[in-house]
């Protein structure tokens, strides 16, 4: 995909607050014609700049009260160790972010937790059991500042 143009930025932006919006709808508002702004959809679909769509769901409203920052050590950064760690960590749910990081530890999660004794059954069941872990160091969130799902356009 060559570079975003203004109209492209719009598009993104009215998305980005409404993902369930008409084509037609989205299409008056950026000031395009229905067909050129599915053409336009289209191409920011197919070229990854929108990777997808999806309801944001409250996890408060779900029972998870708890968020917890988990630093994750590894006993090496093998291209192997690395892979099945990360194959291992995808099948935890209560994993919302894993990042591979630079640094004193080499993963950092967010993971979501109903109470702390959830979070003791995620840490003996899930995280304790992922391969070749040797720290595992947990912070829990007092409470939340910014959760963005979407940087500034």
């Amino acid at each position: 995909m060559e570079k975003l143009d203004s109209t492209d930025h719009s598009i993104l932006r009215v998305l980005q607050r409404n993902g369930r919006i008409s084509n037609a709808e989205l299409a008056e508002r950026v000031g395009l014609s229905p067909s050129a702004c599915s053409r336009r959809l289209d191409i920011l679909e197919k070229s990854g700049v929108i990777s997808g769509y999806y309801a944001q769901v409250s996890h408060k409203a779900l029972d998870y009260k708890m968020m917890v920052i988990v630093h994750i050590s590894l006993s090496g950064q093998f291209a192997k160790t690395l892979s099945e760690f990360e194959a291992a960590v995808k099948l935890c749910p209560n994993v919302l972010v894993c990042y591979l990081m630079s640094g004193e530890y080499d993963y950092i999660l967010r993971v979501a937790c109903k109470d702390l004794e959830d979070y003791e059954r995620v840490h003996r069941d899930w995280l304790s059991a992922l391969p070749h872990v040797v720290k595992i160091n947990s912070s829990f969130a007092l409470r939340e500042i910014i959760d963005r799902p979407n940087v500034g356009i």
